[in-house]
């Protein structure tokens, strides 16, 4: 069977030196080296390069690449140049030739993994990323997709844009926020509550560079959509959120790192399923909620052993552990507490 490689490229390394300050970057001459223009969001800059000349299928669907072969790469100013992290999808026999030319122009790959299964053709992921003059990186990126059948021409205008049949007010809700229509795709990016950076640049906005939560509806007719995207977790979310979609009908097809050097560490876990579409926002629903209290509640077992708690409840007066749970044991301490309160207080 042929298969695709969808090369996802992530990484950060010092591929060049001398880049630019943020407030000299060209930003023409990174569309030029591209052969297109960016969506812009803050001080990101995002390409795309959807596999719109691939026919992939999954259990009777056919997937548009807004749904799931959409490659990209992001560029942010960082440290007198930029950063770039991406995604690249690739046929199969494309890449190790696309990644020998991103190795050859000093750009790191950091995974290669699947992203759905069954697929007809299977399609993988690559990371690739750099830091160093845009205009130079750029170029190393068109250069390395020029080996593939990945479409380099400037997109063609498109016309008016599918419909989304599907209650998209509902879905909204369910999610918990709001999502945009994209080629025939709903689309949602759920951030993270806590903070994410990559050699200690803050991975800002999420959603461009591709550290929120993705999940997409494609609609299949009847009110049914396929989804998948990925999950963003911390290693404590990973199997809630795994039971949780388990238990709503919808397959975990990958569970992998993207990145080297981020902070928290983070694991992407992709999922599937074709079904009623409400029915699989509450499953998607679930799994969000299934995570979101374990860094919390991990942290908090961490200062509580660091404190000496052993067992709840356990009552602090002022920093001092109550040794003896006793309404005459509080008093004391509260009494305690307060005649040391003042004494520190100096007589007006």
């Amino acid at each position: 069977m042929r298969t695709i490689s969808s090369v996802l490229v992530c990484a950060l390394t010092a591929a060049w030196a001398g880049g630019a300050s943020a407030q000299e970057i060209d930003w023409k001459k990174v569309d030029e080296a591209l052969g297109r223009t960016a969506a812009v969001s803050g001080d990101v800059h995002r390409y795309g390069f959807p596999r719109t000349d691939l026919q992939v299928t999954l259990d009777g669907v056919t997937i548009k690449p807004t749904l799931a072969l959409g490659g990209w790469a992001a560029f942010k100013p960082m440290h007198g140049g930029a950063m770039v992290m991406g995604d690249l999808v690739l046929l199969e026999a494309e890449v190790n030739p696309v990644m020998t030319k991103l190795i050859a122009n000093g750009l790191e790959v950091t995974a290669v993994h699947n992203h759905v299964l069954r697929s007809t053709p299977l399609p993988f992921y690559m990371h690739v990323g750099g830091h160093g003059d845009p205009a130079r990186m750029a170029a190393a990126i068109h250069d390395a997709l020029a080996v593939s059948k990945t479409p380099l021409a400037p997109p063609a205008t498109v016309g008016a844009a599918p419909s989304i049949d599907l209650d998209t007010a509902q879905l909204d809700q369910l999610i918990g926020v709001k999502g945009q229509a994209n080629g025939g795709v709903y689309q949602f990016n759920v951030p993270r509550r806590d903070p994410i950076t990559e050699g200690g640049m803050a991975m800002t906005p999420v959603g461009p560079m591709g550290v929120a939560i993705a999940i997409n509806f494609q609609p299949t007719g009847g009110g049914k959509a396929a989804i998948t995207g990925d999950f963003v977790l911390t290693g404590d979310e990973v199997n809630p959120v795994i039971k949780a979609l388990r238990s709503n009908g919808i397959d975990v097809t990958a569970v992998h790192s993207h990145m080297l050097d981020e902070q928290p560490r983070l694991f992407f876990m992709h999922f599937w399923a074709n079904d009623d579409a409400l029915k699989l926002a509450r499953g998607l629903r679930a799994a969000l909620d299934s995570g979101t209290y374990a860094s919390e509640i991990k942290h908090d077992i961490t200062d509580g052993e660091m404190y000496g708690v052993t067992s709840t409840p356990t009552i602090f007066v002022n920093g001092v552990m109550l040794r003896v749970l006793s309404a005459d044991g509080l008093r004391q301490a509260i009494d305690r507490a307060a005649a040391a309160r003042r004494a520190s207080v100096p007589p007006q």
